[in-house]
């Protein structure tokens, strides 16, 4: 599958420099983390501490928590997008399944951060817009294939993921059943 990347339009742009930019990312990281698990109030102390930091590393990189919050969820998108490209070759329905069990990941840290984003952002529009360009093919290849039902569209399968997934679960073992067996309901058998 030819795919061709939108390109995203954010105001974070990682570093050149190699150790520069292992900071960058494991500040993402440990803040993607912390996000998710304690909200966006989470200790920016904390963040720069788990990633292995100073907390000047942090401010250096993200000089308000807003920044650090936008830089989040502009990585979760961009790793969404890159996903898509790398299931691409597989069989259309386990690519497709492979990405949305992707987007469980991403949907678990926009619930965490979602009343921080500016909404009406183009940076926010040009993402969701990457993200389902990213997805769709994959999608309708499954569609094309045979193992997707005809009569549901992309949005709709994104929607009953995300919806999904807002819910609580004792486990992960537990969400990914949960997750298998939504998808059964868009699988042709």
């Amino acid at each position: 599958m030819d795919q061709t990347r939108p390109a995203l339009q954010v105001d974070v742009r990682r570093p050149q420099r190699a150790d520069a930019r292992r900071n960058f990312d494991a500040l993402l990281a440990a803040a993607r983390d912390a996000f998710a698990a304690k909200g966006v109030e989470a200790s920016l102390e904390e963040i720069a501490r788990q990633a292995g930091v100073g907390i000047g590393t942090l401010y250096r990189n993200f000089p308000t928590r807003q920044d650090l919050l936008n830089a989040v969820y502009f990585g979760e998108i961009e790793e969404l997008c890159i996903a898509a490209e790398e299931v691409a070759d597989l069989p259309p329905w386990e690519a497709l399944t492979t990405w949305l069990r992707r987007f469980v990941g991403y949907a678990a840290t926009k619930r965490a951060i979602w009343e921080s984003l500016n909404r009406e952002s183009e940076s926010f529009k040009a993402a969701r817009e990457a993200m389902y360009a990213a997805g769709t093919p994959l999608f309708e290849q499954a569609q094309k294939s045979g193992d997707a039902r005809a009569d549901v569209n992309f949005d709709d399968v994104l929607r009953m993921v995300s919806g999904l997934t807002a819910g609580s679960f004792v486990d992960e073992a537990q969400r990914d059943r949960v997750l298998a067996i939504a998808l059964d309901g868009i699988r042709v058998r």
